[in-house]
C-alpha cells in the first residue's frame, strides 16, 4: 500500500489488513482470475450501456506470455459473456484458444496497445455515448471535479481518425498517442484506457467516462470553474494510482460477481 492511500485511509486498527490487489501461487490460478474478471467487466460495460451494436472491446494480458491477450468473442453481447466465452489471440492475431472469431479492430488496438505498454495488463475501449460526444471536440478532460482529477495531465488525444481501425499502422498510432498515460481520446471515435489490472483499467473507463459526461453537462449550463494545477496535480496522485483504480473499483466488481454468479462459468 502506498503512503498516498494510506493518508485516504487513516488510522487502521489493529489486526485490520489494508486492501491490495490479489497474488497468486500458480499461473493457472491468475489465467482464471483474469478471465473471471474480465467477464465481470463486460458485464459492467453492458450494465452502464457501453454497448453499440458490436463495437467496443476489454483485453487482459495471459499471465502465460506477454504476447497474448483473452478478448471478447466477436459479436457477443456484453450481458451475456462468461469466463468460458473468451477467446485468445496472439499479437500476430492467431487465434489460440476458442471457437468464435475475434474482432479485428479489437486485435489491431489491442495488440499495439499492450505491445507500446509492457506495464499495461488490461485496455477497455467502448463507443459510450458521453465518451465520443466529448471525443468529438478534440479536446482534454478539465480539471472541474475532484473525479476528473485523476486523468489531469495523465491523458492524451489521438486526432487522426481514419475509419475503422483494421490496418495495423492505425493501432501503433494509437498507442504511441497514448504514450505513458492512462487513458487517451480517440477524436470522433470514443475512450480507451489501461490499467495493471482488469479492475483498473474498467474503473478508468467508468469514471472517465463520467467526467465526460459531467463536463458536457457543465459546458452546456455555462464555464465550469477550473480546479488549480497544484490542487488538481494533488488530487491526481491521491485518485489516479493504479491502486487507487483497482480499489474503487471493487464496490462495482463485488455487485456484478452477486447479481450475476453465471459470469464465472
Amino acid at each position: 500500500m502506498d503512503d498516498v492511500m494510506r493518508e485516504l485511509f487513516g488510522p487502521m486498527p489493529e489486526g485490520v489488513a489494508l486492501p491490495a490487489p490479489p497474488s497468486f501461487d500458480t499461473v493457472e490460478e491468475e489465467r482464471r482470475h483474469r478471465k473471471e474478471q474480465l467477464a465481470a467487466g463486460f458485464r459492467l460495460f453492458g450494465k452502464f450501456g457501453f454497448a453499440e451494436g458490436v463495437a467496443g472491446h476489454i483485453t487482459v494480458r495471459d499471465p502465460g506470455g506477454q504476447d497474448r491477450f483473452w478478448v471478447n468473442p466477436f459479436g457477443m453481447s456484453f450481458n451475456h459473456i462468461k469466463a468460458s466465452d473468451l477467446v485468445l489471440v496472439d499479437h500476430t492475431g492467431t487465434l489460440v484458444e476458442g471457437r468464435r472469431p475475434v474482432n479485428r479492430a479489437a486485435f489491431v488496438i489491442h495488440s499495439q496497445v499492450h505491445a507500446a505498454r509492457p506495464d499495461a495488463i488490461a485496455a477497455a475501449h467502448s463507443h459510450s455515448l458521453h465518451g465520443k460526444a466529448f471525443a468529438s471536440l478534440g479536446i482534454p478532460l478539465d480539471p472541474i471535479t475532484q473525479d476528473a482529477c485523476a486523468f489531469y495531465q495523465d491523458h492524451s488525444i489521438y486526432r487522426d481518425y481514419n475509419g475503422i481501425v483494421t490496418a495495423l499502422e492505425e493501432g501503433k498510432n494509437i498507442g504511441a498517442a497514448l504514450g505513458d498515460n492512462k487513458a487517451v481520446i480517440l477524436q470522433n471515435h470514443g475512450l480507451l484506457t489501461v490499467g495493471q489490472s482488469v479492475a483498473e483499467a474498467v474503473w478508468w473507463f467508468i469514471t472517465m467516462e463520467r467526467s465526460c459526461q459531467a463536463q458536457l453537462l457543465a459546458m452546456a449550463a455555462g464555464t465550469p470553474t477550473l480546479i488549480g494545477r497544484e490542487v488538481a496535480s494533488q488530487t491526481r496522485d491521491q485518485l489516479g494510482s493504479p491502486l487507487s483504480g483497482w480499489f474503487n473499483a471493487q464496490p462495482l466488481f463485488d455487485q456484478i460477481q452477486a447479481e450475476q454468479p453465471d459470469l464465472f462459468q
